[in-house]
């Protein structure tokens, strides 16, 4: 069946994102430090692609700009979380989720910005 909603390729890799950061969180060692960036980590690695899937069925443009704002907010903490455990290891998972998280927070700032500039006309 075809897809009817624009943005699977951005969906399927937010799918991807908020997986890997779960992997990544289960590795973590045992601790306090640790469980707290875990916790945060996966509610917001998996917070940007369920907001984006809820910006794809935005009802309104106004909805859509709003979702998906949200989604990106997400995505740049995701980043962050990303980048405090990065610092400490020498894990690659951790550079490529952080590169991916990265990319995503851009693609869906800009995606934001365009949906914003377009309503304004």
């Amino acid at each position: 069946m075809p897809e009817l909603r624009k943005g699977r390729d951005i969906a399927e890799r937010l799918s991807w994102l908020g997986a890997e950061v779960m992997a990544i969180a289960r590795r973590l060692p045992p601790g306090h430090d640790h469980r707290h960036v875990a916790n945060q980590l996966v509610r917001a690695g998996t917070s940007c692609g369920a907001n984006y899937e809820e910006a794809r069925g935005a009802q309104s443009r106004a909805d859509f700009i709003h979702k998906v704002t949200i989604a990106a907010k997400e995505a740049r903490e995701t980043a962050y979380w990303l980048g405090v455990l990065d610092h400490r290891s020498s894990d690659p998972s951790l550079a490529d989720a952080l590169d991916e998280a990265r990319q995503l927070a851009a693609i869906l700032s800009a995606s934001s910005n365009t949906a914003r500039r377009n309503a304004a006309r």
